[in-house]
């Protein structure tokens, strides 16, 4: 059943928002995190069809939004708010591989993030998470919904897409064998689908550290390998890379460069590693990078929330590395470029549709 009500409300300044699911007990509890952190819960709905009228009677800052449910589930629901009423949401999706599948389609139809639950069910697992949740929608709840609408609407975007526009006909010489280290967060999936659907094929190698559970890093790799003309696959201890490869960090782990030479670099895995607040850590890689490779390399920031990356990038700078950040009119969430940024590393910035040319044309 649905319901509307302020009687949570939250301290000033916090984000209003609706519970979707179609647990009473996960919508209970979703709602006594969120509201015990300070974030006003003004309604709650067990349905896609409850959930649209009560965001259309509320008008939340950001919708929590199960996957499945009776009736209308989250995936319809996205797409029919998303035209009727848009506001962010974040998807509360199961930890596994299928979850991971109907995530990626919901940020296709217009979330802007997603929370795995733990272990995939519903359970008081999401509790030992009340930080990650609250901070997730904290970050949602400040998308710039726009951009995410340009970004997965653009004609351009998804003719790419389907075509694989780094095909070998777009292919381009670069003096020197290049590598790519990209970071990325809220927002990041679809912004680094469409930064790799553009990057001519090259003597380039590129490794992309984007924050994801372990269990959707792989399907993440996937998409980015069919949508570009990279050979694109999930990091493993031990890979290598070279010319017209690409690997994504593993979720769970961080992944350094530990060798290059040749032209190709090997990576291992480290899960010991409990220094940082997110893993995978771009700081981590980026460093790494920035003292195994001796031939060009090339940073790049992309949306995201936190500040993530901005050291990596300063120790990339520091190292003669070129370095580009996304800018703010086009990201979902402008948090990590603007650090990155702030620390004087970012030699320029650039509209998301700009950097694979930037990456390859050598420009700053």
């Amino acid at each position: 059943m649905s319901r509307t009500t302020d009687r949570r409300g939250g301290r000033d300044g916090s984000p209003r928002v609706v519970v979707v699911d179609d647990s009473p007990f996960m919508r209970g509890l979703i709602s006594d995190l969120l509201s015990d952190a300070g974030v006003a819960v003004v309604g709650e709905a067990g349905d896609g069809e409850e959930a649209l009228s009560v965001v259309a009677e509320t008008r939340p800052d950001v919708v929590t939004m199960d996957v499945e449910m009776p009736g209308m589930g989250g995936l319809e629901a996205v797409e029919r708010l998303m035209e009727e009423t848009p506001t962010p949401v974040l998807m509360l999706s199961a930890h596994t591989d299928e979850g991971a599948e109907v995530t990626f389609e919901a940020l296709d139809r217009g979330a802007v993030d997603f929370f795995a639950k733990p272990g995939g069910e519903v359970s008081t697992g999401v509790s030992r998470e009340s930080d990650r949740l609250v901070e997730a929608v904290r970050s949602v709840a400040g998308a710039d919904l726009d951009a995410a609408t340009r970004e997965r609407d653009d004609p351009s975007s998804a003719a790419s897409r389907s075509a694989g526009s780094g095909s070998d006909a777009d292919a381009v010489d670069v003096d020197e064998p290049l590598t790519v280290v990209i970071a990325a967060s809220t927002g990041g999936p679809n912004a680094v689908e469409r930064v790799l659907a553009a990057l001519p094929m090259a003597d380039c190698r590129v490794v992309i550290v984007q924050h994801m559970p372990e269990a959707f890093t792989s399907r993440f790799a996937d998409r980015l390998d069919a949508a570009s003309a990279y050979d694109v696959r999930e990091a493993s201890d031990g890979a290598r890379i070279g010319a017209g490869e690409a690997l994504v960090a593993r979720g769970g782990s961080h992944t350094l460069i530990d060798s290059y030479r040749s032209g190709r670099l090997r990576v291992t895995l480290d899960e010991d590693d409990d220094s940082h607040t997110v893993t995978p850590a771009a700081d981590v890689t980026m460093r790494s990078a920035a003292e195994a490779i001796d031939d060009p390399l090339v940073g790049v920031v992309l949306t995201g929330m936190g500040s993530d990356a901005a050291e990596g990038i300063r120790a990339m700078a520091d190292a003669g590395a070129r370095t580009l950040a996304q800018s703010e009119g086009t990201c979902v969430i402008y948090g990590m470029p603007k650090r990155a940024v702030e620390t004087g590393g970012v030699d320029a910035v650039y509209d998301l549709d700009d950097v694979a040319g930037a990456i390859v044309g050598g420009e700053a």
